[in-house]
């Protein structure tokens, strides 16, 4: 599942030619998006299923009133009407403060069965305790994020930018989790894709990499779990980028059963996850 092929280009933005020979061919209908090599490969009939979620991080945003939301929404009815038109929401709120019970709870009660939470784990495990001695802070993050049922998504375990790689450490972490959530881990510091021993730990234990692009910086896009996530951070992206983003999800999520994607909280984030969803479920 993981190679070493686009490491040289970690921070390139880039994953290399693509073979326009593999064409995917995408019948979205509800959110399931069905999967099937084509052209040179219509001789193999297996078809996949992978459900595209794409949205936002964040929802409660005064900024987006007048724009994705009715100009005189109260903040309290943000998340109903971002549910009703987006799958799943990124949240950094978990990030500066551990998650609340009842507040996870109610958040549930405004969503739809097929909506999903993806939770920023807290900053005392990634940042302060650098994924060391944190067994009793993740224990209570996993069992708290529980509260949102069937609606959890992954957490995203962003590293600091200048946490160096420490695989044995990142290692110990992942046993110490044990499963107990869905993980996806940002690397930010590029001694992590200086060779692949990173990514096949996250393999080894059914842990996704992040997948994450912005004007600085773009990591590998490599698919180590059987989601993939993925957070674009541009201020905003036109369609030719988002179509380019498009094919490479399409063929990076073959054998893959969730596809998340996060737009950073920009005003035009909403229309963009919009404009993104539609293109994953055009066929190829």
């Amino acid at each position: 599942m993981v190679t070493v092929s686009t490491l040289a280009n970690a921070w390139s933005g880039h994953i290399g030619k693509q073979d326009t020979n593999r064409l995917l061919l995408l019948d979205a209908i509800q959110g399931r998006t069905v999967l099937n090599r084509s052209a040179n490969d219509t001789q193999t009939d297996k078809r996949m299923a992978m459900t595209v979620r794409v949205g936002a991080s964040g929802f409660s945003y005064k900024e987006w009133l007048g724009n994705f939301y009715p100009s005189r929404l109260a903040g309290s009815k943000m998340l109903a009407y971002y549910a009703e038109r987006l799958p799943t929401v990124e949240i950094n709120y978990t990030f500066r403060a551990m998650p609340r019970r009842a507040m996870l709870e109610r958040w549930a009660e405004q969503a739809p069965a097929h909506f999903r939470f993806a939770l920023k784990a807290p900053q005392r495990i990634t940042h302060f305790a650098r994924l060391r001695n944190a067994e009793d802070t993740t224990g209570f993050f996993a069992e708290t994020a529980g509260a949102l049922g069937e609606r959890l998504g992954p957490a995203l375990f962003q590293l600091p930018p200048d946490f160096e790689r420490d695989v044995p450490r990142l290692r110990d972490f992942l046993a110490m989790l044990g499963g107990r959530m869905r993980a996806a881990f940002e690397f930010r510091h590029r001694s992590w894709f200086n060779d692949h021993s990173a990514l096949q730990t996250l393999a080894d234990h059914g842990a996704a990499l992040c997948i994450a692009e912005s004007d600085r910086m773009a990591s590998p896009a490599e698919r180590t779990a059987p989601f993939i996530y993925v957070r674009l951070r541009k201020e905003t992206y036109d369609d030719g980028e988002l179509a380019t983003w498009a094919m490479r999800l399409k063929q990076l999520g073959a054998g893959a059963d969730e596809l998340y994607v996060f737009f950073k909280h920009e005003t035009g984030a909403p229309a963009l996850a919009a404009r993104l969803r539609a293109m994953l479920g055009d066929a190829g």
